[in-house]
């Protein structure tokens, strides 16, 4: 079931709303900018989020194949969404993290499928042999 969640960075300069469904999964991956974050998302249409802060306060960083914007707060660095166009899951797209969303319930969170993707050897629709670490 979708519900709207709020979402922020640390110092609360980057807050938004997104409608979710955990019930649909959630996801980690083993590439090197998940690995290192260790981000937790979950992915939802463009029209299921809504930025409410100026986007002044974040910073876009982009690698690779240019698909995906990594956004992150120009003040505490926190990792708060990002977003891309990738054609094989649906086109256009928003990743939430799911750590900076201020109103979610941690059991929850617990029990949200979570799909693994092994993006470290570019074989993102296949979990890696090892996911106890993500």
């Amino acid at each position: 079931m979708k519900l709207t969640y709020k979402g922020s960075c640390h110092c609360g300069n980057i807050r938004y709303e997104a409608d979710i469904d955990l019930d649909a999964g959630t996801g980690k991956c083993n590439c090197s900018i998940c690995w290192k974050r260790r981000y937790w998302g979950v992915v939802v249409k463009p029209d299921a989020f809504r930025l409410q802060c100026d986007e002044a306060n974040i910073v876009d960083y982009q690698f690779g194949s240019n698909s995906v914007h990594h956004r992150f707060c120009r003040t505490c660095g926190v990792a708060a969404f990002g977003h891309g166009y990738i054609e094989e899951i649906g086109g256009a797209y928003y990743s939430v993290n799911v750590a900076c969303l201020d109103d979610l319930d941690p059991a929850v969170l617990a029990e949200a499928p979570v799909q693994y993707m092994d993006g470290r050897n570019n074989n993102w629709f296949h979990a890696p042999a090892e996911t106890r670490h993500l």
